[in-house]
């Protein structure tokens, strides 16, 4: 068996065909990875298909937007715009030759029809049915025009479209893998427009003989595609081609289960709206690795084992099978990426770590040099869960200098007079360190609360406060050796003179 561009069948082909009516839903990327974890377990081929027949509901950039989610997840498409391969074009506004021969063959053997009826009567029969109780829908009207009248009709230029002539009786199976048998009674469903009034094909028309002419052997797409099925089964029959494999993947809800996944506004931990995020690009910005995305969104809908919640691409290629996929939908939880994000970021390498970081540095206006990025990297590393969080929590280190609130500053227990003194201590204690590292300078500030006779948390306190200018800062002794000798007892200094200035 060759399909129509002659290539063989043999082999699995899987695709993914979106509009460019809007970015790269988490959605559209689930759908993605499933398609390509089962071409590359199979060994087969993955293949990007843009369905940009829509034309008056395209997003400029979002074909970019496509791409770049892609590469950025690691499941960049074997073939597709921009790619190349032997099934193309890959955009539908470019296979506008290669539809209407098979629109022309449909109603030349009496599958489809040519339609005359004006948008006015059209809404008129809407209208109508709505107001009797029925099914909205087309009333073939035009179904049982001559072929020769409407064949004239269309010659001398007045506008139709072209509709697929359903069955009136009868039923329609779909075979889905993860579903088992769906039965459609086809006399529920309306004669659908095949081709518009412009030419272009609609996507029930343009889906199939896509499908068939490049050779795609297995559709997995959302569930939400299921009630289209018997259109398109139709379609194969009328072409005498087989069918694709079929499989509808669940869909992806909201946090609640309550939807598919949609931008909704939430509360935040800290009791302010937030917009919960549903693209990739969202993600990306917000600090998520794509090796954590991968992750993530494989486990929606799919088990890589019933233990091991994190696991490799290559792990999840060896073990994937699309009959292992549930059919239940899938609910997003926020908490369970963050929890997996922070898994990988603790995983990466310090080198890799930084140069990851470095763009969110820059984009909170901090120099990221690569360097100073390396070496606030332990100080937190294990404390981000996105790559977001980290300017945040160490952004003091690159401040000329901090104000922390004076009331803050003196520490239960103490005077403004005292903690200046403690500050003083503090710097002539580190000032007369022979080696700058953490280890020396925790031997040496412990050694000074031991001394003061103060509890280490009651004695650090002041400290912080001087070099961080909050409370809450890493670790205390690691912060120091990164922020130099020089720029703490500086800090110090200015802390302890903001304190004397006190009456």
């Amino acid at each position: 068996m060759t399909t129509g561009t002659g290539m063989p069948a043999a082999g699995v082909r899987v695709r993914i065909a979106p509009s460019p009516t809007g970015y790269m839903h988490v959605g559209t990327a689930r759908t993605a990875l499933f398609n390509w974890l089962f071409a590359r377990q199979q060994g087969g081929a993955f293949v990007l298909r843009v369905e940009d027949t829509d034309r008056t509901r395209l997003v400029p950039d979002a074909i970019d937007d496509l791409m770049a989610g892609l590469r950025w997840l690691g499941i960049a498409p074997d073939e597709g715009p921009g790619i190349g391969g032997d099934a193309g074009p890959y955009l539908q506004s470019e296979r506008l030759a290669i539809y209407r021969p098979y629109a022309e063959r449909l109603v030349a053997e009496g599958h489809a029809y040519r339609c005359f009826c004006s948008a006015d009567r059209l809404r008129g029969v809407r209208e109508a049915r709505q107001s009797a109780g029925q099914k909205i829908g087309y009333d073939r009207h035009c179904r049982d025009l001559p072929p020769e009248a409407g064949a004239r009709r269309a010659a001398a230029g007045e506008p139709h479209v072209v509709r697929l002539k359903m069955p009136l009786a009868g039923a329609a199976t779909l075979h889905d893998v993860l579903r088992g048998a769906i039965v459609f009674d086809v006399a529920e469903i309306e004669d659908v427009v095949l081709v518009k009034t412009d030419g272009f094909p609609t996507y029930h028309f343009a889906v199939v003989v896509d499908d068939h002419l490049m050779g795609i052997t297995h559709v997995l797409r959302a569930d939400e595609w299921i009630p289209s099925a018997p259109i398109q089964l139709q379609l194969y029959a009328c072409f005498g081609w087989d069918e694709p494999v079929w499989a509808h993947l669940p869909l992806v809800l909201n946090p609640d289960g309550g939807g598919k996944m949609s931008k909704r506004k939430t509360v935040g931990p800290d009791g302010r709206p937030l917009e919960q995020m549903t693209l990739v690009r969202e993600y990306r910005a917000a600090g998520y690795l794509p090796e954590a995305m991968f992750n993530f969104l494989a486990r929606l809908g799919w088990s890589y084992s019933g233990a091991e919640e994190v696991f490799s691409r290559a792990q999840a290629i060896e073990r994937f099978r699309v009959e292992d996929v549930k059919p239940s939908p899938a609910a997003w939880n926020p908490e369970k990426l963050d929890w997996l994000n922070g898994v990988y970021i603790r995983g990466l390498e310090p080198d890799d770590l930084a140069a990851r970081l470095a763009p969110f540095f820059e984009r909170a206006g901090l120099a990221a040099d690569l360097a100073r990025l390396r070496a606030v990297v332990p100080l937190i590393q294990p404390r981000i869960e996105t790559l977001a969080d980290a300017p945040g929590l160490v952004d003091f280190l690159w401040a000329d200098a901090v104000a922390p609130a004076l009331e803050e500053l003196v520490p239960k227990g103490l005077d403004a007079a005292s903690t200046a003194g403690l500050l003083a201590a503090a710097e002539a204690t580190l000032g007369a360190l022979a080696a700058w590292d953490h280890a020396a300078i925790d031997a040496a500030l412990r050694a000074l609360a031991a001394e003061r006779g103060l509890k280490a948390g009651v004695a650090f306190q002041p400290i912080r406060l001087a070099i961080a200018g909050r409370s809450v800062a890493p670790p205390l002794f690691e912060t120091l050796e990164v922020l130099g000798r020089d720029a703490t007892l500086a800090r110090l200094a200015a802390a302890r003179a903001r304190l004397a200035a006190q009456p």
